[in-house]
């Protein structure tokens, strides 16, 4: 029981393994010979974004999250440099986004300041034009 319960993710290692084209491969020959596979190996590409971010495996992704994607060089002290330059990058990356945010804010309410004055102009200009003199 325990073998047909592996089966299914050694298959999707050895697929990882060899890259997007033979995900794509499989999913050809399964709609070739039994499209509701090649159906169902689609719908699993698409939701496991193997179809547009290229496969890494699951072992990958948990490396990755951990410990900024880095494993320990051994030396505790640049270790320590590492971590800390991250962390400052990371604030770095915080405070642009935040400036890149206030920018839009700042560019939206100008268009729309510009917006507001020029409905109002027109507005205005119409209602002067309007007026019959006797």
């Amino acid at each position: 029981m325990s073998s047909v319960a592996t089966w299914p993710s050694q298959a999707e290692s050895w697929l990882d393994q060899r890259g997007k084209g033979a995900w794509i491969a499989a999913m050809v020959l399964s709609f070739i010979f039994f499209w509701p596979l090649g159906l169902a190996l689609l719908a699993y590409m698409i939701w496991s974004k193997r179809m547009f971010n290229g496969c890494k495996s699951r072992r990958h992704s948990q490396f990755r999250s951990h410990s900024h994607g880095f494993k320990s060089s051994g030396n505790s002290a640049f270790d320590a440099y590492k971590s800390e330059m991250l962390k400052r990058l990371e604030d770095e990356q915080e405070s642009f986004e935040a400036f890149l945010q206030r920018l839009r804010e700042a560019k939206d309410k100008s268009e729309f300041d510009t917006f507001m004055d020029e409905r109002a102009r027109k507005a205005r200009d119409s209602g002067n034009g309007d007026t019959i003199e006797a």
